[in-house]
Protein backbone atom coordinates (compact mmCIF):
# COMPACT_ATOMS: atom_id res chain seq x y z
CA UNK A 1 0.00 0.00 0.00
CA UNK A 2 1.62 3.45 -0.96
CA UNK A 3 2.03 5.40 1.97
CA UNK A 4 1.29 9.84 1.51
CA UNK A 5 4.84 11.90 2.51
CA UNK A 6 4.13 15.65 2.54
CA UNK A 7 6.93 17.83 1.43
CA UNK A 8 7.04 21.41 3.18
CA UNK A 9 8.65 24.88 1.78
CA UNK A 10 12.38 23.74 2.85
CA UNK A 11 14.45 26.44 4.88
CA UNK A 12 16.41 28.01 1.75
CA UNK A 13 18.89 29.02 4.02
CA UNK A 14 20.07 32.60 4.76
CA UNK A 15 17.42 33.62 7.28
CA UNK A 16 14.97 34.04 4.70
CA UNK A 17 11.32 33.06 5.73
CA UNK A 18 8.99 32.69 2.70
CA UNK A 19 8.68 32.24 -1.04
CA UNK A 20 6.73 33.04 -3.62
CA UNK A 21 5.34 30.42 -5.81
CA UNK A 22 6.18 31.50 -9.52
CA UNK A 23 5.49 28.42 -11.66
CA UNK A 24 4.85 24.75 -10.93
CA UNK A 25 6.38 22.31 -12.80
CA UNK A 26 4.37 19.03 -11.92
CA UNK A 27 0.57 18.63 -12.24
CA UNK A 28 -1.24 16.28 -9.46
CA UNK A 29 -1.05 12.57 -10.92
CA UNK A 30 2.64 13.13 -12.23
CA UNK A 31 5.18 10.79 -11.42
CA UNK A 32 8.06 12.45 -9.79
CA UNK A 33 11.67 10.96 -9.30
CA UNK A 34 13.69 11.70 -6.09
CA UNK A 35 15.61 14.95 -6.10
CA UNK A 36 13.21 16.14 -9.55
CA UNK A 37 12.76 19.78 -9.23
CA UNK A 38 8.97 20.21 -8.55
CA UNK A 39 7.97 23.87 -8.53
CA UNK A 40 9.96 27.09 -9.09
CA UNK A 41 9.84 29.95 -5.76
CA UNK A 42 10.82 33.15 -5.96
CA UNK A 43 12.06 34.15 -2.26
CA UNK A 44 13.54 37.68 -1.28
CA UNK A 45 17.10 37.06 -2.75
CA UNK A 46 16.90 34.35 -6.15
CA UNK A 47 15.25 32.47 -7.73
CA UNK A 48 15.15 28.47 -7.37
CA UNK A 49 13.92 25.59 -8.29
CA UNK A 50 12.82 23.22 -5.23
CA UNK A 51 13.09 19.38 -6.02
CA UNK A 52 11.44 16.70 -4.05
CA UNK A 53 12.66 14.34 -1.81
CA UNK A 54 10.97 11.56 -2.68
CA UNK A 55 9.85 9.31 -5.75
CA UNK A 56 6.27 9.05 -6.38
CA UNK A 57 3.12 10.16 -7.75
CA UNK A 58 1.95 13.66 -7.29
CA UNK A 59 -1.32 13.32 -5.08
CA UNK A 60 -2.42 17.51 -3.79
CA UNK A 61 -0.73 20.67 -4.35
CA UNK A 62 -0.56 23.45 -1.99
CA UNK A 63 -0.94 27.29 -3.36
CA UNK A 64 -1.46 28.55 -6.85
CA UNK A 65 1.13 30.63 -8.37
CA UNK A 66 1.52 33.89 -7.38
CA UNK A 67 0.92 32.44 -3.54
CA UNK A 68 3.17 33.18 -0.95
CA UNK A 69 3.89 30.75 1.79
CA UNK A 70 5.74 30.54 4.96
CA UNK A 71 9.00 27.93 5.68
CA UNK A 72 7.48 24.93 6.77
CA UNK A 73 4.02 25.10 4.89
CA UNK A 74 3.34 21.82 2.58
CA UNK A 75 3.83 21.98 -0.89
CA UNK A 76 2.90 18.85 -2.13
CA UNK A 77 1.95 15.32 -1.09
CA UNK A 78 3.35 12.73 -3.08
CA UNK A 79 2.24 8.84 -2.57
CA UNK A 80 5.12 6.47 -2.28
CA UNK A 81 4.87 3.24 -2.84
CA UNK A 82 2.48 3.07 -5.40
CA UNK A 83 2.20 0.93 -8.21
CA UNK A 84 3.05 4.16 -11.05
CA UNK A 85 5.75 5.22 -9.04
CA UNK A 86 7.49 2.22 -8.80
CA UNK A 87 9.18 3.23 -5.36
CA UNK A 88 9.41 2.06 -1.93
CA UNK A 89 7.90 4.06 0.80
CA UNK A 90 11.67 4.05 2.37
CA UNK A 91 12.96 5.97 -0.56
CA UNK A 92 14.03 9.27 -0.53
CA UNK A 93 17.27 11.41 -1.55
CA UNK A 94 18.10 13.21 2.05
CA UNK A 95 17.70 16.49 0.17
CA UNK A 96 15.83 19.51 1.15
CA UNK A 97 17.23 21.74 -1.37
CA UNK A 98 20.31 20.70 -3.50
CA UNK A 99 23.00 22.58 -2.95
CA UNK A 100 22.42 24.51 0.06
CA UNK A 101 19.46 24.20 2.29
CA UNK A 102 19.87 20.41 2.65
CA UNK A 103 21.45 17.85 5.21
CA UNK A 104 17.99 17.71 7.15
CA UNK A 105 17.98 14.30 9.20
CA UNK A 106 15.63 12.01 8.02
CA UNK A 107 14.14 12.12 11.20
CA UNK A 108 12.85 15.52 10.56
CA UNK A 109 10.50 14.36 7.78
CA UNK A 110 7.18 13.43 8.35
CA UNK A 111 5.77 10.28 7.19
CA UNK A 112 2.46 9.72 6.88
CA UNK A 113 1.23 6.18 7.48
CA UNK A 114 -2.07 4.48 6.20
CA UNK A 115 -5.22 5.36 7.44
CA UNK A 116 -3.72 8.38 8.98
CA UNK A 117 -5.12 11.84 8.02
CA UNK A 118 -2.81 14.50 6.25
CA UNK A 119 -2.24 17.72 8.71
CA UNK A 120 -3.76 20.86 7.40
CA UNK A 121 -2.14 23.54 6.52
CA UNK A 122 -2.21 25.92 9.36
CA UNK A 123 -1.31 22.51 11.29
CA UNK A 124 1.65 21.83 9.50
CA UNK A 125 3.38 25.21 9.81
CA UNK A 126 2.88 25.39 12.85
CA UNK A 127 4.59 22.10 13.62
CA UNK A 128 7.26 23.06 11.21
CA UNK A 129 8.10 26.42 12.92
CA UNK A 130 7.71 24.38 16.11
CA UNK A 131 10.17 21.34 14.85
CA UNK A 132 12.35 23.91 13.80
CA UNK A 133 13.15 26.01 17.12
CA UNK A 134 12.76 23.48 19.08
CA UNK A 135 9.98 24.75 21.59
CA UNK A 136 5.80 25.26 21.30
CA UNK A 137 5.59 28.86 19.27
CA UNK A 138 3.48 31.41 21.34
CA UNK A 139 0.91 32.44 19.41
CA UNK A 140 -1.24 35.89 20.04
CA UNK A 141 -4.46 35.03 21.46
CA UNK A 142 -7.61 35.64 19.96
CA UNK A 143 -11.37 35.73 21.53
CA UNK A 144 -12.02 32.42 19.70
CA UNK A 145 -8.79 30.82 19.04
CA UNK A 146 -5.13 31.47 18.35
CA UNK A 147 -4.13 33.79 15.56
CA UNK A 148 -3.49 31.74 12.04
CA UNK A 149 -0.67 33.64 11.29
CA UNK A 150 3.39 32.00 11.31
CA UNK A 151 5.61 34.24 9.14
CA UNK A 152 8.21 36.58 11.43
CA UNK A 153 7.68 38.84 8.39
CA UNK A 154 3.80 39.27 8.59
CA UNK A 155 4.22 39.60 12.38
CA UNK A 156 6.54 42.40 12.28
CA UNK A 157 4.84 44.16 8.90
CA UNK A 158 2.12 44.28 11.41
CA UNK A 159 3.79 45.15 14.03
CA UNK A 160 5.62 48.13 12.78
CA UNK A 161 2.63 49.18 11.08
CA UNK A 162 0.35 49.10 14.59
CA UNK A 163 -1.64 46.25 13.02
CA UNK A 164 -3.98 44.03 15.36
CA UNK A 165 -3.61 40.76 13.77
CA UNK A 166 -7.09 39.61 15.90
CA UNK A 167 -8.20 41.66 13.58
CA UNK A 168 -7.71 40.21 10.50
CA UNK A 169 -9.11 37.00 8.30
CA UNK A 170 -6.32 35.45 6.75
CA UNK A 171 -6.61 34.59 2.85
CA UNK A 172 -4.36 31.68 3.16
CA UNK A 173 -5.02 27.71 4.18
CA UNK A 174 -7.46 27.72 6.73
CA UNK A 175 -7.57 31.38 7.29
CA UNK A 176 -3.46 31.43 7.47
CA UNK A 177 -2.70 35.45 7.48
CA UNK A 178 -0.23 36.02 4.62
CA UNK A 179 1.55 38.88 3.98
CA UNK A 180 -0.67 40.28 1.55
CA UNK A 181 -3.46 40.44 3.87
CA UNK A 182 -1.50 42.79 6.27
CA UNK A 183 -0.61 44.92 3.56
CA UNK A 184 -4.25 45.39 2.05
CA UNK A 185 -5.23 46.26 5.63
CA UNK A 186 -2.80 49.01 6.18
CA UNK A 187 -3.88 50.81 2.57
CA UNK A 188 -7.56 50.13 3.84
CA UNK A 189 -6.63 51.96 7.15
CA UNK A 190 -4.52 54.59 5.06
CA UNK A 191 -7.21 55.40 2.55
CA UNK A 192 -9.59 55.51 5.68
CA UNK A 193 -7.38 57.86 7.64
CA UNK A 194 -7.35 60.21 4.59
CA UNK A 195 -10.91 60.26 3.96
CA UNK A 196 -12.77 63.13 4.76
CA UNK A 197 -14.94 62.59 8.23
CA UNK A 198 -18.45 63.83 8.48
CA UNK A 199 -19.16 66.84 11.03
CA UNK A 200 -22.40 68.06 12.47
CA UNK A 201 -22.62 71.56 10.83
CA UNK A 202 -22.31 74.60 12.78
CA UNK A 203 -23.48 78.10 12.19
CA UNK A 204 -20.82 80.14 11.09
CA UNK A 205 -20.42 84.25 10.30
CA UNK A 206 -20.17 84.08 7.02
CA UNK A 207 -19.80 80.75 3.99
CA UNK A 208 -15.86 79.92 3.19
CA UNK A 209 -15.02 78.03 0.49
CA UNK A 210 -13.92 75.33 0.25
CA UNK A 211 -11.10 73.45 -1.82
CA UNK A 212 -12.15 70.35 -3.69
CA UNK A 213 -10.98 67.31 -2.42
CA UNK A 214 -7.92 66.06 -4.04
CA UNK A 215 -8.65 63.29 -6.70
CA UNK A 216 -6.79 59.67 -6.08
CA UNK A 217 -4.11 59.91 -8.38
CA UNK A 218 -4.19 57.02 -11.30
CA UNK A 219 -1.38 54.73 -12.45
CA UNK A 220 0.10 51.51 -11.98
CA UNK A 221 0.54 50.04 -9.02
CA UNK A 222 3.91 47.42 -8.86
CA UNK A 223 4.22 45.19 -6.02
CA UNK A 224 7.16 45.40 -3.53
CA UNK A 225 7.77 41.91 -3.74
CA UNK A 226 10.80 39.55 -4.48
CA UNK A 227 14.15 40.60 -5.02
CA UNK A 228 12.71 44.58 -5.88
CA UNK A 229 10.84 44.27 -2.18
CA UNK A 230 14.32 42.93 -0.89
CA UNK A 231 15.93 46.00 -2.12
CA UNK A 232 13.79 48.57 -0.98
CA UNK A 233 13.55 46.66 2.63
CA UNK A 234 17.89 46.78 2.68
CA UNK A 235 17.79 50.08 1.40
CA UNK A 236 15.34 51.80 3.90
CA UNK A 237 16.96 50.03 6.47
CA UNK A 238 20.43 51.09 5.35
CA UNK A 239 19.14 54.63 5.75
CA UNK A 240 17.57 54.59 9.47
CA UNK A 241 20.12 52.52 10.97
CA UNK A 242 23.75 54.36 9.22
CA UNK A 243 24.93 57.88 9.70
CA UNK A 244 26.90 57.89 6.48
CA UNK A 245 29.11 60.38 4.76
CA UNK A 246 30.80 60.29 1.07
CA UNK A 247 34.11 61.46 0.29
CA UNK A 248 35.12 61.42 -3.65
CA UNK A 249 38.35 62.04 -5.24
CA UNK A 250 39.17 62.18 -9.36
CA UNK A 251 42.20 59.84 -10.08
CA UNK A 252 44.07 59.48 -13.37
CA UNK A 253 43.71 56.15 -14.50
CA UNK A 254 45.90 56.15 -17.29
CA UNK A 255 48.40 53.87 -16.00
CA UNK A 256 45.90 51.30 -14.72
CA UNK A 257 44.36 50.94 -18.19
CA UNK A 258 47.68 50.39 -19.66
CA UNK A 259 48.97 48.34 -17.36
CA UNK A 260 45.33 45.96 -17.92
CA UNK A 261 46.17 46.38 -21.53
CA UNK A 262 50.00 44.80 -21.23
CA UNK A 263 48.33 41.70 -18.57
CA UNK A 264 46.23 40.78 -21.40
CA UNK A 265 48.81 40.92 -24.72
CA UNK A 266 50.97 38.63 -22.74
CA UNK A 267 48.83 35.70 -23.44
CA UNK A 268 46.63 33.89 -20.68
CA UNK A 269 43.44 34.51 -19.27
CA UNK A 270 41.99 38.13 -19.73
CA UNK A 271 42.51 40.16 -16.65
CA UNK A 272 38.73 42.46 -16.11
CA UNK A 273 38.86 45.99 -14.86
CA UNK A 274 36.89 45.36 -11.70
CA UNK A 275 39.25 42.23 -10.80
CA UNK A 276 41.77 44.80 -10.89
CA UNK A 277 39.77 47.44 -8.73
CA UNK A 278 38.75 44.34 -6.82
CA UNK A 279 42.95 43.76 -6.31
CA UNK A 280 43.39 47.34 -5.34
CA UNK A 281 40.14 47.35 -2.62
CA UNK A 282 41.51 44.16 -0.69
CA UNK A 283 44.60 45.78 -0.07
CA UNK A 284 43.40 49.17 0.89
CA UNK A 285 41.42 46.96 3.45
CA UNK A 286 44.45 45.20 5.01
CA UNK A 287 46.19 48.83 5.74
CA UNK A 288 41.75 49.85 6.66
CA UNK A 289 40.58 47.42 8.40
CA UNK A 290 37.95 49.66 9.93
CA UNK A 291 36.24 49.67 6.60
CA UNK A 292 36.04 45.67 6.78
CA UNK A 293 33.79 45.57 9.52
CA UNK A 294 29.74 46.12 11.10
CA UNK A 295 28.56 47.47 14.01
CA UNK A 296 26.62 45.44 16.79
CA UNK A 297 24.54 48.10 18.42
CA UNK A 298 22.82 45.53 20.80
CA UNK A 299 26.50 45.07 22.22
CA UNK A 300 27.38 48.20 21.33
CA UNK A 301 30.65 46.94 19.39
CA UNK A 302 32.27 47.62 16.17
CA UNK A 303 33.28 44.02 14.92
CA UNK A 304 36.45 44.00 12.43
CA UNK A 305 36.19 41.06 10.30
CA UNK A 306 39.09 38.41 9.05
CA UNK A 307 37.92 37.75 5.53
CA UNK A 308 37.18 39.91 2.83
CA UNK A 309 33.59 39.03 1.21
CA UNK A 310 33.51 41.70 -1.67
CA UNK A 311 30.07 42.29 -3.06
CA UNK A 312 29.74 44.34 -6.46
CA UNK A 313 26.24 45.27 -8.15
CA UNK A 314 25.25 43.58 -11.07
CA UNK A 315 21.98 44.97 -12.58
CA UNK A 316 19.54 42.43 -14.02
CA UNK A 317 16.65 42.00 -15.89
CA UNK A 318 14.61 41.13 -12.34
CA UNK A 319 16.47 44.09 -10.37
CA UNK A 320 19.57 44.92 -8.96
CA UNK A 321 21.50 41.86 -7.29
CA UNK A 322 25.06 41.95 -5.43
CA UNK A 323 26.69 38.75 -5.60
CA UNK A 324 29.60 38.17 -3.33
CA UNK A 325 33.38 36.67 -4.06
CA UNK A 326 34.27 34.78 -1.17
CA UNK A 327 37.91 35.59 0.31
CA UNK A 328 38.66 38.29 -2.04
CA UNK A 329 41.40 38.75 -0.25
CA UNK A 330 43.22 35.71 -0.45
CA UNK A 331 42.65 35.73 -4.40
CA UNK A 332 44.71 36.97 -7.10
CA UNK A 333 43.38 38.90 -9.90
CA UNK A 334 43.10 36.00 -12.23
CA UNK A 335 41.46 34.56 -9.76
CA UNK A 336 39.19 37.48 -9.56
CA UNK A 337 38.64 37.85 -12.97
CA UNK A 338 37.16 34.49 -13.51
CA UNK A 339 34.82 34.69 -9.95
CA UNK A 340 33.28 38.00 -11.78
CA UNK A 341 32.44 36.09 -14.58
CA UNK A 342 30.95 33.09 -12.88
CA UNK A 343 29.08 35.28 -10.89
CA UNK A 344 27.75 37.99 -13.61
CA UNK A 345 26.59 35.18 -15.59
CA UNK A 346 24.85 33.30 -13.18
CA UNK A 347 23.25 37.09 -12.35
CA UNK A 348 22.39 37.08 -15.90
CA UNK A 349 20.48 33.79 -16.08
CA UNK A 350 18.77 33.75 -12.32
CA UNK A 351 20.89 31.23 -11.33
CA UNK A 352 22.58 33.07 -8.54
CA UNK A 353 21.51 31.16 -5.15
CA UNK A 354 20.96 32.54 -2.23
CA UNK A 355 24.60 31.98 -0.36
CA UNK A 356 25.69 33.45 -3.39
CA UNK A 357 23.74 37.02 -2.73
CA UNK A 358 24.54 37.26 1.34
CA UNK A 359 27.60 37.61 3.85
CA UNK A 360 29.53 40.08 2.04
CA UNK A 361 31.82 42.55 3.95
CA UNK A 362 32.83 44.95 1.14
CA UNK A 363 30.91 46.02 -1.56
CA UNK A 364 32.95 47.75 -5.01
CA UNK A 365 29.52 49.43 -7.15
CA UNK A 366 30.57 49.86 -10.99
CA UNK A 367 27.93 52.55 -11.76
CA UNK A 368 30.91 53.75 -14.66
CA UNK A 369 28.86 51.49 -16.68
CA UNK A 370 25.63 53.47 -16.65
CA UNK A 371 27.71 56.38 -18.21
CA UNK A 372 27.61 58.45 -15.30
CA UNK A 373 30.68 59.95 -13.04
CA UNK A 374 29.57 59.75 -9.98
CA UNK A 375 27.49 58.51 -6.96
CA UNK A 376 26.33 58.92 -3.83
CA UNK A 377 25.59 55.16 -2.87
CA UNK A 378 23.51 53.39 -0.49
CA UNK A 379 25.82 51.47 2.08
CA UNK A 380 24.87 47.48 1.67
CA UNK A 381 23.71 47.25 5.04
CA UNK A 382 25.01 45.41 7.69
CA UNK A 383 28.29 46.52 5.84
CA UNK A 384 30.51 49.67 6.97
CA UNK A 385 31.71 51.20 3.09
CA UNK A 386 31.08 51.01 -0.27
CA UNK A 387 33.39 51.90 -3.11
CA UNK A 388 32.20 53.68 -6.31
CA UNK A 389 33.65 53.69 -10.00
CA UNK A 390 32.45 55.98 -12.22
CA UNK A 391 33.27 55.50 -15.92
CA UNK A 392 36.73 56.47 -17.15
CA UNK A 393 37.24 59.09 -19.87
CA UNK A 394 39.62 61.17 -21.46
CA UNK A 395 40.03 64.67 -20.14
CA UNK A 396 41.91 67.15 -19.40
CA UNK A 397 44.76 66.76 -16.79
CA UNK A 398 48.04 68.06 -15.47
CA UNK A 399 50.43 65.46 -16.44
CA UNK A 400 53.93 66.16 -15.27
CA UNK A 401 53.99 69.84 -14.78
CA UNK A 402 52.19 69.95 -18.14
CA UNK A 403 48.12 69.92 -19.29
CA UNK A 404 47.59 66.41 -21.15
CA UNK A 405 44.47 64.25 -21.99
CA UNK A 406 44.54 61.66 -19.74
CA UNK A 407 41.91 58.37 -18.86
CA UNK A 408 40.23 60.14 -15.92
CA UNK A 409 37.78 58.68 -13.35
CA UNK A 410 35.89 59.71 -10.30
CA UNK A 411 35.50 57.39 -7.35
CA UNK A 412 33.74 57.63 -4.20
CA UNK A 413 33.44 56.36 -0.79
CA UNK A 414 30.45 56.35 1.48
CA UNK A 415 31.39 54.63 4.99
CA UNK A 416 29.54 53.99 8.36
CA UNK A 417 30.84 57.14 10.74
CA UNK A 418 30.51 54.76 13.58
CA UNK A 419 33.28 52.46 12.52
CA UNK A 420 35.59 54.89 11.93
CA UNK A 421 35.98 58.91 11.32
CA UNK A 422 36.93 61.08 7.85
CA UNK A 423 40.64 60.35 8.42
CA UNK A 424 40.53 56.79 8.28
CA UNK A 425 38.02 57.01 4.88
CA UNK A 426 40.18 59.80 3.31
CA UNK A 427 43.68 57.59 4.09
CA UNK A 428 41.07 54.21 2.35
CA UNK A 429 40.52 56.59 -0.78
CA UNK A 430 43.69 58.20 -1.60
CA UNK A 431 45.14 54.39 -1.12
CA UNK A 432 43.21 53.46 -4.17
CA UNK A 433 43.51 56.68 -6.00
CA UNK A 434 47.36 56.34 -5.41
CA UNK A 435 47.28 52.86 -6.94
CA UNK A 436 45.04 53.73 -9.84
CA UNK A 437 47.16 56.30 -10.56
CA UNK A 438 50.68 54.20 -10.12
CA UNK A 439 49.51 50.24 -9.79
CA UNK A 440 53.00 50.03 -8.72
CA UNK A 441 52.03 51.43 -5.41
CA UNK A 442 50.12 48.18 -4.86
CA UNK A 443 53.30 46.30 -5.70
CA UNK A 444 55.09 47.93 -3.00
CA UNK A 445 52.55 47.21 -0.65
CA UNK A 446 52.31 44.10 -1.52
Amino acid sequence: MAQVLEFKLPDLGEGLTEAEIVRWLVQVGDVVAIDQPVVEVETAKAMVEVPCPYGGVVTARFGEEGTELPVGAPLLTVAVGAPASGVTADEGSGNVLVGYGTGAPPARRRRVRPGEPVRSATSAVRAAAVETAGAPVAAPERPDGPVPVISPLVRRLARENGLDLRTLHGSGPEGLIMRADVEHAVRTATTSMQAPQTVTAQPVAAPVAQPAPAETPSGTRIPLRGIRGAVADKLSRSRREIPDATCWVDADATELMNARTAMNAAGGPKISLLALLARICTAALARFPELNSTVDMEAREVVRLDQVHLGFAAQTERGLVVPVVRDAHARDTESLSAEFARLTEAARTGTLTPGQLTGGTFTLNNYGVFGVDGSTPIINHPEAAMLGVGRIVPRPWVHQGELAVRKVVQLSLTFDHRVCDGGTAGGFLRYVADCVEQPAVLLRTL
